[in-house]
């Protein structure tokens, strides 16, 4: 779960990214968009194939995590935000904390009438998957054994999977 020290630190952060250009308003041009989409399904559609097919634990996970950061940017480019190329995966991280964690609680309340508290950590976990992708994709590659890269690119599968549902749920409503 998210706790308040990294929420805190994710506003602090997109309020300066905004203000360095890291993070820009932007009018909506639907070709973006879809690129966005696109990409992400492409992703998404690419790392299952590779799993099944066992041929890259490694790859399994840095396209699954891919999947999510281009179907983070379309939901982020949806409400208006388009993320720079500097430092633009955790730019992403901290935008989805201040800009999408709190639609995917209501959604997630409104979805299954759960309580404020269940739907706030289910919310939570969402971005918190982003944000544990995110970290194994840039030390995936230290992992000692394949057994345990075969777990983790299942792992991070599922994980691409379920932010991706939860996501394009919210771009549908949006």
């Amino acid at each position: 779960m998210l706790d308040e020290r990294k929420i805190k630190i994710s506003k602090r952060n997109v309020k300066n990214y905004l203000s360095e250009g890291f993070i820009k308003k932007t009018k909506f041009k639907k070709i973006i968009f879809d690129t966005y989409m696109d990409n992400h399904r492409e992703s998404l559609l690419l790392a299952n194939k590779i799993f099944k097919s066992n041929m890259s634990n490694l790859w399994v996970v840095v396209i699954s995590y891919y999947s999510m950061f281009y179907i983070a940017n379309a939901i982020l480019y949806k409400l208006g935000y388009k993320i720079g190329s500097k430092i633009s995966h955790k730019v992403t991280f901290d935008a989805l904390v201040v800009f999408v964690k709190n639609k995917l609680k209501n959604n997630f309340i409104e979805e299954y009438k759960l309580m404020s508290e269940e739907a706030l950590i289910l919310s939570e976990n969402t971005i918190q998957d982003y944000e544990f992708e995110r970290k194994k994709r840039s030390v995936f590659q230290y992992e000692s054994t394949e057994k345990l890269k075969r777990a983790k690119a299942k792992t991070s599968l599922e994980r691409a999977k379920r932010f991706s549902k939860e996501i394009e749920k919210l771009i549908e409503n949006i």
